[in-house]
C-alpha cells in the first residue's frame, strides 16, 4: 500500500468532503481517503498494483473537483503559489462583494416602499420599478452568483446536493417568483394579490454569501501561518567550497557531502557535521530551546538555525526534503490534513445535511400555503430556510482548530503526529516516564571506581582498560560514559572479541584472552558470580543513588563503578506542574530500587517501576492500562519503542536531528520535559476550542432552521427575513474560523 496527499480545488462546503471522498472509495484498489474540508486536502491510501494517482484524478474530476498530488519536495516554493492562488481568489471575490454590493445597496433602497408599506419622498420612484431590479438583479445572480448555479449543476448532474444547492435553489426561487409579479402585475392585482417582487432578497443574499466566503478564505489563509513560518526559516542560498574556491549556489543545488561554510549571523542552509571550526548556534526556531548551544568539529548542525558568534565548515548530510526543517514541515502537514474522531459526529451530520434541509424546504412551503393560503409567506420561510442551513459550519469546526493547534504546536518545539494523538493526549491520566535521557540529562559520568584490590591497585588501569574496551562496542549512555572516563585516565582501548550484548542486563566479550562480564548486579547474581567482596561499597553507592555496574573477569568480581546521571534543571517544575494538572507521574527505569528511589524522591515521583528490563517496559505500561487509565509513555524512541507503541500516547524525546520519532505519537524536539506539559495543555486548549466550534455550528443550525420555517409566527407573528438569514450563513462559518484562530494566542502556563 501507498500513501498519497492531494491538493483539492472546488470545494464549497463539507459536503462537497463527503462526495469526493465517496468518489474516490469507489476507485478499485483505494483502502481509504479521507477529505479535510478546512486543508482542503486529501489523504489516501492505495494499491499501487490496482490503481494509480492519475485514475484517483479522474475519480475526483469525474465527481466534480479537482486534485493536484502535492509535491514531493515540501520545501519547493509551491506554498508561494498556493498562497498567491488564494490570493487571486481572494481579489476575484473582493470584485465581487463591492459590485453585487452597490447593487444590491440601490435594490434595496428602491425596495423600501415595498418592504415598509411606506412612501419615502427621496426615493425616486423609477427605482421602485420591478423591470429595474429585474435588470439590476441578473448581473448579481449570472455574474458574481455565477459558481453557485454551475456548482448545484453540477452537483444535480452527480446526483449530489451540496450547499452551493441550498444557495441556488433558494435565491433562483426568489427571482423566478418575482418574474411573474413582474410580467403579469394586472393579473396578481385582478386577483387581490399584491404584485411583490423579492429580487433584493437574491441579490443582498448572493453578496452576504460571498462577503462571508471572502472573510472565510482571508481566515482560513491564516490557518497554515506556521507552516509559512517554518518554511520561511530557511537558507535561500548556501556557500559551498567546490574545487578550492568559494561558491554561493541556490539551496536546491547543494549535495550530499558538499563542503559548507557559514559565518556570524548567517543561517545554516542544510543539516550537517561541523567539520572545522566552532560557534554557538540559536536553535530557538526549531527546537524550541531559547539558549544558543556551542558547537564543535564533530557535532551536528540543523538545517534554518542561526550562526550566532563563530565561523565553522560543515558537510552536508541531509539535504531538500530529507532535512530536519523539511520533516518537521512533513510532520506538520500530515497533522493538519487528519482528522481527529471528534470530527465523526459532523461527517455523519454533513452527509445528510443537504437533502434533510431540502426536505425541511419543501415541507414548510407546503404547510404555509395550506395553512395560510399565502404563497408570498410561504415562499419566504423556504427561502429562508434554504439559504440560513449552513454545512460549512460543521465542516470547518474540528479541521480549522487542528491546524492551528498542530502548528502552534511546532511553533513550540511539539511534533504532533495526527489529529488522533492531539485529541487523545486531553484525556490522559498516567505519564509514564523513562529515567535516563528524559527525567535525566542522559549524560552519565563515572564518579566512582573501584576494584577488589583497593583503588591503589597497579591493576586499577588494566581493568578500566579491559572494561572500556568491551563497552566501546555497545551504544548504552552508561557504556559511554565507561569510555569516556578511561580514556580520561590515559588507558589505551584494545579490540573485543566474541561481543555480546545482553538487553538490560549487561554486555560480555573477550579482551586480550580475559573473559569480561561488565552489568548489573542481578546480572552478577544470575551468573553465579560471587559479589560479597565489594557488597559494602556498593551498598554505599546506591544510597548516594549511583548507578552501579559490576566488573568481573574470568568470573570473578574485579570491581565496581558509580556512574551519575544528573537530573535536568526542568524535569521537577515540569513533574510539579503535571501533578498539579491532575496527572499520575510513574517513572520506568531499568536501574536498581534503590537509586531509582533516590532519583524518584529528588523530583518528586511516588510510584516508581525499576530493574525493568527493555522488552518488559510494553509490558509494565500495559499493566497501568490495565487499571483503566490513558497512559502517555515519554521515552528516547529507540530503546524504549515498544512501550511507546503500547502507550496511549508515545511522546519521544528528541533533541537535534533525532527524528527517527516518527513511531512516536508526539516528538519533543527539545528533550525538555516542559514539552509534556505544553503538549498536554496544547491538546486541552485545542480540543476545547473545537467543542466550542461544534456546540455554536450544531445549535445555530439546530435553532436556526425552525426559526426560518417560521416557527415563532404563532406565537409573535414574526417571519424572519431571507436577507437576515443569508446574513447569519455567511457570518456562521466566519465566526467559527474566528474561533479557530484563537488557538494562535496560546501560551503554556505553570511550568515555569
Amino acid at each position: 500500500m501507498e500513501n498519497a496527499t492531494l491538493k483539492l480545488r472546488g470545494m464549497s462546503c463539507a459536503s462537497c468532503a463527503s462526495n469526493i471522498e465517496e468518489a474516490v472509495r469507489s476507485v478499485p484498489g483505494v483502502e481509504s481517503c479521507s477529505v479535510n474540508f478546512g486543508a482542503e486536502q486529501a489523504a489516501v491510501t492505495y494499491d499501487p498494483g490496482k490503481t494509480d494517482i492519475a485514475a484517483i484524478q479522474e475519480a475526483v474530476d469525474a465527481a466534480g473537483y479537482s486534485a493536484q498530488p502535492m509535491q514531493d519536495d515540501i520545501l519547493a516554493p509551491e506554498d508561494d503559489a498556493e498562497r498567491q492562488e488564494r490570493q487571486a481568489e481572494n481579489r476575484k471575490l473582493t470584485r465581487k462583494v463591492w459590485g453585487s454590493g452597490i447593487i444590491s445597496a440601490i435594490l434595496v433602497i428602491g425596495s423600501l416602499p415595498a418592504m415598509t408599506g411606506l412612501p419615502i419622498p427621496f426615493i425616486p420612484m423609477w427605482l421602485h420599478n420591478p423591470w429595474l431590479q429585474l435588470i439590476l438583479t441578473a448581473p448579481v445572480l449570472f455574474w458574481a452568483g455565477s459558481e453557485f448555479f454551475i456548482n448545484a449543476w453540477k452537483a444535480l448532474k452527480r446526483h449530489t446536493a451540496t450547499m452551493d444547492t441550498l444557495i441556488a435553489v433558494g435565491t433562483g426561487i426568489a427571482y423566478l417568483y418575482s418574474l411573474f409579479p413582474t410580467f403579469l402585475s394586472q393579473w396578481f392585482i385582478a386577483q387581490g394579490l399584491l404584485p411583490d417582487v423579492y429580487f433584493e432578497v437574491a441579490a443582498v443574499i448572493i453578496t452576504l454569501i460571498l462577503l462571508g466566503r471572502l472573510l472565510e478564505n482571508r481566515a482560513k489563509g491564516q490557518t497554515s501561518e506556521a507552516i509559512r513560518k517554518l518554511m520561511g526559516l530557511q537558507a535561500k542560498t548556501a556557500r559551498v567550497i567546490r574545487n578550492g574556491r568559494e561558491v554561493d549556489v541556490p539551496i536546491a543545488e547543494v549535495v550530499l557531502e558538499d563542503i559548507v561554510l557559514v559565518r556570524p549571523g548567517e543561517r545554516i542552509p542544510v543539516d550537517g557535521e561541523i567539520v572545522e571550526g566552532s560557534s554557538t548556534i540559536d536553535e530557538a526556531m526549531v527546537t524550541g530551546e531559547s539558549l544558543p548551544v556551542k558547537k564543535h568539529p564533530g557535532d551536528e548542525v540543523i538545517g534554518a538555525t542561526i550562526n550566532k558568534t563563530g565561523s565553522f565548515q560543515f558537510r552536508a548530510t541531509r539535504v531538500g526534503k530529507d532535512t530536519f526543517l523539511a520533516q518537521i514541515v512533513k510532520l506538520v502537514q500530515q497533522a493538519q490534513g487528519s482528522k481527529a474522531p471528534i470530527q465523526r459526529l459532523a461527517d455523519q451530520v454533513t452527509g445528510w445535511f443537504v437533502p434533510a434541509v431540502i426536505a425541511i424546504a419543501i415541507l414548510t412551503f407546503i404547510l404555509w400555503f395550506n395553512i395560510m393560503g399565502n404563497v408570498t409567506m410561504a415562499l419566504i420561510t423556504t427561502v429562508g430556510v434554504l439559504i440560513i442551513a449552513c454545512p460549512c459550519a460543521l465542516g470547518l469546526a474540528t479541521p480549522t482548530s487542528i491546524m492551528v493547534g498542530t502548528g502552534k504546536g511546532a511553533e513550540n518545539g511539539i511534533l504532533i503526529k495526527g489529529a488522533e494523538s492531539l485529541e487523545l493526549a486531553h484525556k490522559l491520566q498516567t505519564i509514564v516516564l523513562d529515567k535516563t535521557g528524559t527525567i535525566t540529562q542522559g549524560k552519565p559520568t563515572v564518579t566512582d571506581y573501584i576494584t577488589v584490590n583497593g583503588t591503589a591497585n597497579s591493576n586499577e588501569l588494566k581493568l578500566l582498560r579491559l572494561a572500556a574496551s568491551v563497552e566501546r562496542s555497545s551504544e548504552h549512555p552508561l557504556a559511554e560514559a565507561v569510555v569516556q572516563y578511561a580514556q580520561s585516565q590515559g588507558a589505551e582501548l584494545a579490540n573485543v572479541q566474541e561481543f555480546e550484548a545482553i538487553a538490560g542486563s549487561g554486555v560480555q566479550g573477550y579482551v586480550a584472552d580475559y573473559w569480561i562480564q561488565i552489568g548489573t548486579y542481578r546480572w552478577m547474581n544470575e551468573l553465579d558470580i560471587d559479589t560479597s567482596a565489594l557488597q559494602q561499597q556498593w551498598d554505599k553507592l546506591e544510597y548516594l543513588g549511583r548507578t552501579v555496574i559490576w566488573i568481573a573477569v574470568d568470573g570473578k568480581v574485579a570491581g565496581i563503578m558509580g556512574i551519575a546521571d544528573a537530573v535536568k534543571p526542568s524535569s521537577v517544575n515540569a513533574i510539579r506542574t503535571l501533578q498539579k494538572m491532575g496527572l499520575e507521574v510513574v517513572m520506568l527505569t531499568g536501574d536498581n530500587q534503590r537509586t531509582a528511589n533516590v532519583i524518584a524522591r529528588e523530583v518528586g515521583i511516588q510510584r516508581v517501576f525499576a530493574e525493568v528490563r527493555p522488552d518488559q517496559k510494553a509490558a509494565t505500561v500495559e499493566t497501568i492500562q490495565a487499571e483503566g487509565k490513558v497512559v502517555a509513555m515519554v521515552g528516547d524512541g529507540i530503546n524504549d519503542a515498544p512501550a511507546l507503541a503500547q502507550a496511549d500516547v508515545g511522546i519521544a524525546i528528541g533533541t537535534g536531528t533525532d527524528v527517527a520519532i516518527a513511531a512516536s505519537d508526539i516528538t519533543l524536539i527539545s528533550g525538555d520535559l516542559e514539552g509534556i506539559v505544553t503538549a498536554i495543555q496544547l491538546s486541552r486548549a485545542t480540543i476545547r476550542n473545537i467543542k466550542q466550534n461544534l456546540f455554536f455550528a450544531f445549535i445555530y443550525n439546530v435553532a436556526g432552521i425552525p426559526i426560518a420555517a417560521g416557527i415563532l409566527y404563532p406565537i409573535f407573528g414574526w417571519l424572519l427575513s431571507p436577507i437576515i438569514a443569508g446574513a447569519a450563513m455567511a457570518f456562521s462559518s466566519v465566526s467559527v474560523v474566528t474561533n479557530a484562530l484563537r488557538l494562535r494566542n496560546f501560551k503554556p502556563v505553570g511550568s515555569r
